[in-house]
């Protein structure tokens, strides 16, 4: 038996092919698979470090004399949403369940519930939205929980006990930068900021009722900083999310801090970081720098913030705002044959997207496991 997946057979080179069925009692369809563009592009383009490195997990390490995963890619992408066709075990869910789960973009999947998380989508919500609910909805949520992990130590009652009442930007607008800022918003900050250079983003931003400044058109450290004074000397935003994966973002979300707060770090970098200048304003104004990805939730919280409940969180988020986000924030939907070309193309920076979707067709021939 064999399913159909997108492969990165090697650098540059995208495929959608044959790949081995997993083994498990749960057949998952898939109906939906969210890509993630700036960790998928990096598989494309080479420049993960996991393709030339191995990460020790005991030393908290990457060890360039040992390989990497190397190509090729065959598990890629981790928003899925898929219909439960059968489950011959004992726990788990029902057919004809629908569910989210981080499998990559594959045609269907055998799970086991004992291994990999599967969370039941609520029949009121879109299902085309459930790409979120996983893997990328926590990722949002976990931002903030590291906020309020600045605030509130290990006592966090809430998301929102970081960011209420508080002045908050966000560096990027896109899918990373739009739902933290949407989970801001929800959680009643004093006043929120998205900053992109990016004019089709900006514009999604504001469609989602959110402010928007360009970066390029004026310097956004100044003008917040005007805006937002707490007392003599003492300017600036509370929180700032980084969410672009350029390291010059990061050097500008430094640089809208007031002193001595933090920049919560969600992005992936994989420039040389020449742009940031550690001896200016991070230095001065005695400011930190938390990264915040979804592998770790702040330390000594894992009791009360599990991965189950991030993504009820973002449950919540979706079913108050998922018209909006359907509307502003998926920008393609595309059969999932046809995403090898897609992914080429956004390498090559010959088309933009926000949220692409790819689609599957269980119901055509080819379209699910093979004999």
């Amino acid at each position: 038996m064999s399913d159909r997946a997108v492969v990165i057979e090697s650098a540059n080179v995208a495929a959608f092919r044959a790949v081995p069925a997993t083994e498990g009692p749960i057949l998952v369809q898939t109906l939906f698979s969210g890509v993630s563009a700036g960790t998928e592009l990096t598989f494309l383009n080479g420049t993960n470090p996991a393709l030339h490195s191995r990460f020790d997990t005991e030393l908290g390490l990457f060890r360039p004399e040992q390989p990497g995963a190397g190509y090729p890619v065959d598990r890629l992408g981790y928003m899925e949403v898929g219909l439960v066709a059968e489950n011959l075990g004992s726990i788990g869910p029902a057919p004809g369940e629908v569910v989210a789960m981080a499998y990559g973009h594959r045609t269907s999947y055998r799970a086991s519930p004992l291994r990999e998380r599967m969370v039941v989508l609520p029949p009121e919500l879109d299902p085309l939205l459930g790409i979120y609910v996983a893997h990328m909805g926590p990722i949002c949520a976990n931002g903030l929980l590291h906020a309020a992990a600045e605030t509130c130590g290990t006592d966090i009652r809430s998301l929102g006990d970081g960011i209420r009442g508080r002045r908050i930007a966000v560096l990027g607008a896109g899918v990373v930068g739009l739902l933290t800022a949407l989970f801001a918003r929800h959680h009643g900050p004093e006043s929120i900021v998205v900053i992109d250079p990016t004019r089709r983003r900006r514009d999604a931003a504001e469609a989602l009722g959110l402010d928007v400044l360009d970066p390029d058109a004026t310097d956004p450290a100044p003008v917040l900083k005007s805006r937002w004074r707490h007392g003599p000397g003492d300017r600036g935003a509370d929180v700032v999310f980084q969410c672009r994966g350029r390291t010059a973002s990061l050097a500008t979300a430094l640089r809208l801090l007031r002193p001595q707060g933090t920049v919560i770090d969600m992005a992936f970098y994989t420039d040389d970081g020449a742009a940031l200048r550690l001896g200016a304003e991070f230095h001065h104004n005695g400011l930190g720098i938390r990264c915040a990805q979804i592998g770790r939730v702040p330390r000594g919280t894992a009791h009360t913030w599990d991965r189950e409940r991030l993504s009820a969180e973002t449950i919540a988020l979706l079913l108050a705002n998922g018209p909006s986000i359907r509307e502003h924030m998926i920008t393609d939907q595309l059969d999932i044959s046809m995403a090898p070309a897609f992914l080429t193309d956004l390498a090559a920076r010959r088309r933009d997207a926000i949220q692409a979707v790819l689609t599957v067709d269980n119901h055509t021939p080819g379209a699910g496991p093979e004999k």
